[in-house]
């Protein structure tokens, strides 16, 4: 952990926390956090890939960790995280890169390799299939305590968050997203009350990954968070714009999830990812389950996800 390095970017009018490790002259891989991750989140991985070769860099998005709030947190984009993504490499004088994504950082990866084919040279993502156009519909089966519906809510999730500190939310929100089950409180419950005072941390989350975490969100706080992703679900990403009509990625593309990871629960997740569903728009793509996997893999079982991430790596660097 000492040996990666911390610098500001300042591109798009902001400054970007990036975490980074690795000769410039050796290849490439960005990795994109999801929440309430950070670009801690990565670091079995960063040191992993620098080990074998390559160069490792993590920023934290906009409005996240250590990199700066935009002024209007409440009008943040997935494409903004897209565009940022990409001027931070141009920064860094990197034309080509594998992108690997996990949570909404899958989402955000699979947006860039459509936008940036030609920057792309393998994807990894973890946890979040990649979906067409407005097929995000399956939240809406859900009953009205799901978490995700009651954080687009404005104003109830800040007013949940905000009885408690930021250490205290990362806790919960860990432990919660940690289980197989979907959360989903009841009429009368607010979702941090799905996670009592007592509950343990996972097995592989320790006390002072929760003091890396609780601090990076003491600086950012949750606006932007909550924003992207939760409240830009329903964004229409314009695939037109770039001369698109069926968006498709044809980099090379690997897919690892969790066989216990709640999302594997959604609505029509398992049925669209065991028919090929994914595959029609990912065409060379490798699929990976992980047995007892849960929604945090990369943490929970850092030797297998990196032997995974490295076989890719080196399968596809020439």
């Amino acid at each position: 952990m000492d040996q990666i390095k911390h610098l500001y970017i300042q591109v798009n009018g902001l400054n970007f926390h990036v975490a980074e490790i690795g000769p410039k002259s050796s290849p490439a891989v960005v990795f994109l956090h999801g929440f309430p991750e950070i670009w801690y989140t990565w670091r079995h991985q960063m040191i992993s890939v620098v080990n074998a070769g390559f160069r490792a860099i993590a920023p934290d998005y906009r409005g996240y960790g250590l990199s700066d709030i935009p002024p209007q947190p409440d009008k943040t984009r997935f494409v903004d995280l897209v565009n940022d993504t990409a001027s931070i490499l141009d920064s860094l004088n990197i034309s080509k890169v594998f992108v690997i994504g996990k949570d909404f950082g899958a989402m955000v990866a699979y947006i860039f390799a459509v936008f940036h084919p030609q920057k792309v040279s393998g994807m990894i993502t973890l946890g979040v299939p990649f979906r067409p156009p407005g097929s995000y519909k399956s939240h809406q089966t859900l009953p009205e305590g799901f978490y995700i519906l009651r954080w687009q809510e404005p104003g109830r999730a800040e007013a949940d968050f905000g009885r408690f500190d930021a250490k205290t939310v990362v806790r919960k929100v860990y432990t919660m997203f940690s289980k197989s089950e979907i959360p989903i409180a009841g009429e009368n419950q607010e979702i941090m009350d799905l996670v009592g005072p007592s509950d343990p941390l996972p097995s592989w989350f320790t006390e002072e990954d929760l003091k890396a975490y609780g601090d990076l969100y003491e600086k950012s706080g949750f606006q932007t968070a909550l924003q992207v992703p939760y409240r830009s679900f329903k964004e229409k990403i314009e695939y037109a714009k770039q001369g698109l009509s069926d968006p498709k990625i044809e980099a090379p593309a690997l897919f690892v999830m969790g066989e216990e990871d709640y999302v594997f629960k959604f609505p029509g997740t398992e049925e669209f990812l065991k028919s090929g569903g994914m595959e029609k728009y990912v065409p060379n793509l490798e699929v990976v389950y992980l047995p007892g996997g849960g929604h945090f893999v990369q943490e929970q079982f850092p030797d297998q996800v990196n032997k995974l991430i490295l076989g890719f790596l080196n399968r596809n660097k020439y």
